[in-house]
């Protein structure tokens, strides 16, 4: 198996055993900051790939991965200037 499709071999098996959605304890954790303040963020509509089932907020993993690149990329952006 060549380097490229080990690669490709390990995400599929890694999105099989990383979970669909997180939670707000979850992505507090990632994100290095407190519960509170990532509802906060929520209810300004500062995160996305919010799933609310009753009270309870779930965020889709993917979305949220996508929303930290496109942060990083534009404070990349930011220090070219």
């Amino acid at each position: 198996m060549n380097a490229q499709a080990k690669s490709a071999h390990q995400q599929r098996e890694q999105q099989h055993t990383e979970p669909l959605f997180l939670t707000v304890a979850e992505v507090a954790s990632l994100l290095r900051t407190s519960s509170k303040a990532i509802y906060a963020m929520a209810e300004r509509g500062q995160i996305g790939g919010i799933t609310r089932i009753g009270r309870r907020l779930l965020f889709r993993r993917e979305v949220l991965i996508q929303w930290l690149g496109q942060k990083s990329n534009a404070i990349a952006e930011g220090v070219k200037r």
